[in-house]
C-alpha cells in the first residue's frame, strides 16, 4: 500500500492537526509510511527537515497520539533557559477553554507543579485571599502571587454551566471524551492536559504575531516562534530556573542547574522582557 494510504487512513489527533500535517508531509519526502516511521523512528526525517531536539520531541508526541508507536525521546533542556512566560498568563477571552489554561499557568509561574499534580488538584486546595491564591496540598501550603485575576475570570465563566460549577477538579473536562467515563465536569487525564497546554501556547503565539507591530514586532515574533514548540514540561522548568519554589523533585535538578547557569553568565533579557 502506498505511503499516502496508509497516512490517509489515520485520523489527525484533536489539537495538533497542523502539526500531523507538517509530519505526515515530511515522512511522505522520504517515501515513510506510518509503519517504517514507527520501525525506523525520527532519525532520518529529522535530519532532512533540520528539526531541533524539542521540535522532535513535539513531533513524536503528536505522532503517538496519532496511533504512530514512536518511544518517546526525553525532553531537552529549555532553550532558551530564560523566556517571558507573563503572556501565558493573560486573560485574552471569556472561552472556557482558555481561562482554564490561564489560569493553570498563572498559577505554574509560582507554583510549577507537575502536570500529574495538577490533573488531581482540586477546588477546595485553592483559596484565593484579597492579594494572592493559597494552594494547599499533602506536602505543604504555598502563596502564589499574581494570578487572583485569571482566577476570578475562570471560576466566574464555570460558574455559568451546572456541570462545569459542580465539579470538584480546577481544570475539568469540558467536553465529553471517547471513553466511557468521560463526562463534562470529570477529571481530565494527564495526556490531554499535555494537548490543552500546547494549544494554548500556540494560540497564544498567534496572538501574539496578530497584535504586535512596530519596534515590539520583533521581540514579539521570537517569543511566539519559541511558543509554538513549548510544552509544560519546558513551561514547569524554565518557572522553576527563573526562580519558583520546586514544588517536587521533578525537573528541580535541571532547573537548578539551569538557574545557577543563568546566574553565572548574568542571562541577557529573554524575549519579551
Amino acid at each position: 500500500m502506498p505511503a499516502a494510504r496508509e497516512w490517509a487512513r489515520l485520523e489527525p489527533p484533536e489539537g495538533y492537526a497542523v502539526q500531523w500535517r507538517r509530519l505526515v508531509d515530511a515522512a511522505l519526502e522520504l517515501g515513510l509510511g506510518p509503519e517504517e516511521l514507527a520501525t525506523g523512528g525520527m532519525d532520518d526525517v529529522a535530519a532532512a527537515r533540520g528539526w531541533k531536539p524539542a521540535t522532535i520531541t513535539l513531533y513524536s508526541k503528536v505522532a503517538r497520539y496519532g496511533g504512530v508507536p514512536l518511544p518517546t525521546p526525553p525532553t531537552p533542556e529549555p532553550d532558551p533557559r530564560a523566556l517571558d512566560l507573563r503572556p501565558l498568563c493573560d486573560v485574552q477571552s471569556e472561552q472556557p477553554e482558555h481561562l482554564r489554561t490561564v489560569v493553570w499557568c498563572a498559577i505554574a509561574l509560582h507554583w510549577p507543579a507537575p502536570v500529574g499534580t495538577f490533573r488531581d488538584l482540586r477546588r477546595e486546595q485553592v483559596r484565593p485571599t484579597s492579594r494572592r491564591l493559597l494552594v494547599r496540598t499533602d506536602d505543604g501550603e504555598w502563596a502564589v502571587p499574581g494570578a487572583l485575576r485569571a482566577w476570578h475570570a475562570w471560576e466566574a465563566v464555570r460558574n455559568r454551566f451546572p456541570a462545569l460549577a459542580e465539579s470538584p477538579w480546577v481544570l475539568p473536562a469540558l467536553r465529553r471524551g471517547p471513553g466511557y467515563r468521560s463526562e463534562v465536569g470529570g477529571r481530565l487525564s494527564s495526556q490531554a492536559l499535555q494537548v490543552t497546554f500546547t494549544k494554548h501556547a500556540v494560540r497564544t503565539a498567534l496572538y501574539l504575531r496578530g497584535t504586535s507591530a512596530g519596534a515590539r514586532r520583533p521581540q514579539a515574533e521570537a517569543l511566539a516562534a519559541v511558543y509554538e514548540t513549548l510544552s509544560y514540561d519546558s513551561f514547569r522548568r524554565l518557572a522553576l530556573a527563573d526562580g519558583a519554589e520546586p514544588v517536587a523533585p521533578r525537573g528541580a535538578v535541571r532547573a537548578g542547574r539551569a538557574s545557577r547557569a543563568n546566574r553565572a553568565a548574568g542571562a541577557a533579557p529573554s524575549p519579551g522582557r
